[in-house]
């Protein structure tokens, strides 16, 4: 398999978007398990349309993947972008998230989408 490389352009591009912290929050936790949109709003306390635009930022640069299920919409980091590896390396130097988002499946909050 060859490796795909991202120009500088582009790794400049996905750098910008990761440093929102709101957008580096929402990749540590999509990057653990997929995330509908009320859970992200949730674990980052920012309001729903605030999200969408960081959301739509992200899915614009296919940083991740949407989903549907019924009239949710979940996000998971896209392991196909070609600045994946990048990606996980920014990723790999903070706590993964995984444990905030035990603690909402604790509080039955996981899926909260009305």
């Amino acid at each position: 398999m060859e490796k795909t490389y991202l120009t500088v352009e582009e790794a400049a591009q996905a750098l910008k978007l990761l440093g929102d912290k709101n957008r580096l929050s929402i990749m540590r936790y999509v990057s653990v398990d997929e995330c509908c949109v009320c859970e992200l709003v949730e674990l980052l306390d920012i309001s729903q349309p605030a999200m969408s635009q960081h959301l739509r930022k992200l899915k614009d640069a296919k940083l991740v993947n949407e989903k549907r299920k019924g009239h949710w919409v979940f996000y998971s980091i896209n392991k196909e972008h070609p600045g994946y590896t990048m990606v996980q390396g920014v990723l790999a130097s903070l706590p993964n998230g995984k444990e905030d988002l035990e603690e909402l499946s604790n509080n039955n909050m996981r899926i909260i989408c009305d």
